[in-house]
């Protein structure tokens, strides 16, 4: 059967990685390139729309506009909520980028695990962007205010950190329960692919100090009294110290800091771990596998891991790879799978 794997050869920089970038968009309504429409449009465009046909024959539309944000279609009929778009379609991305998962900066795990979350609620989505604005708003707060105006202050900071309290509490229920959901899976792809020699944990580094049991009320309540004792420091810097803009993941193979002490071969099993996991998760909730966007990687990867991620993926799920030749795969998997050559114009 060839319907499930599509795969499109092309030189660097003929738009694989676009194609990809697209479904992403329309699955997840992010990239895991940019966050910035403006970087998302052609140079000398004001839009770009996005259009996919599924099964049902629904049609999802997304449009990005260089002036005036986003928006979001669903058989033709404007959407009031773009979150509502998620959901006929879900999507899986593993890139080159992805690589730096464990390596890179805390942002990097940051942004794949929001991905998740909002793939699984994508209500969360309303969440974060409640949290960015809380946080750009308190920022401009210390930047406006002047030594005259301190009980004026105040009153306006307990105002902000209930708010900030209250949301950061909630990104960091749903950060936390993903990963709890995602770990055991993970620790299974992890043995299977390192032949049962590592061992993977996966450690919840909050950036607020989360005391006692998972509580909202709690939690609310302790994040309060943090974000209050680091008033002196914060009106000195600027900078908000306390919440979920501060988290970060840790890895530990073997209960080592992959990151820190971690081979390249560990680190980019653990990549391929989280991906398979995230996969699986995805699957198991929604009885549906979502749509796998391999883009480029198996250049990255040596030819084991490369035909361990094949084997794994096998005919189970729907794959859409890029790829700038076929040497990296077996002649099976070349032959059950559409092929599709993209060219460059001119």
């Amino acid at each position: 059967m060839t319907e499930n794997r599509l795969i499109v050869i092309g030189q660097n920089g003929v738009g694989k990685s676009n194609l990809l970038e697209s479904v992403e968009l329309l699955s997840s309504l992010r990239s895991h390139r940019s966050n910035r429409n403006q970087d998302l449009i052609y140079w000398e465009q004001d839009k770009a729309c996005l259009t996919a046909m599924i099964e049902d024959d629904q049609k999802l539309s997304l449009e990005l506009n260089r002036k005036g944000g986003r928006k979001a279609y669903k058989n033709e009929k404007l959407l009031t909520r773009q979150i509502d778009l998620i959901g006929p379609m879900r999507s899986v991305g593993f890139s080159a980028l992805d690589l730096e998962l464990i390596r890179g900066e805390p942002s990097l795990r940051r942004n794949w695990l929001d991905r998740i979350v909002q793939q699984l609620e994508p209500i969360y989505s309303d969440l974060m962007s409640r949290f960015s604005r809380l946080l750009r708003q308190r920022s401009q707060l210390w930047r406006n205010f002047s030594i005259e105006s301190n009980n004026h202050q105040n009153i306006l900071l307990d105002s902000f950190d209930m708010q900030m309290a209250l949301v950061s509490t909630r990104i960091h229920r749903r950060r936390r329960r993903v990963l709890n959901h995602l770990l055991p899976i993970a620790l299974s792809w992890q043995q299977h692919l390192s032949n049962s020699t590592e061992q993977l944990n996966i450690v919840y580094v909050p950036g607020s100090k989360l005391e006692g049991e998972e509580s909202e009320k709690l939690w609310r309540e302790s994040i309060e009294r943090q974000l209050l004792e680091m008033r002196s420091e914060e009106e000195i810097t600027g900078n908000c110290r306390i919440g979920p803009h501060r988290d970060d993941v840790q890895f530990l193979v073997n209960d080592v800091d992959a990151r820190r002490f971690g081979s390249a071969g560990q680190q980019r099993t653990i990549v391929l771990a989280l991906k398979l996991a995230e996969l699986e998760l995805i699957k198991t909730l929604y009885g549906k596998s979502p749509i796998l966007l391999l883009d480029d990687v198996l250049a990255e990867l040596d030819p084991k891991r490369q035909l361990l991620l094949l084997e794994a993926v096998g005919q189970k799920h729907q794959c859409l790879i890029s790829t700038t030749h076929l040497e990296s795969f077996e002649g099976e998997w070349v032959q059950n799978s559409q092929l599709m050559q993209l060219d460059s114009f001119g």
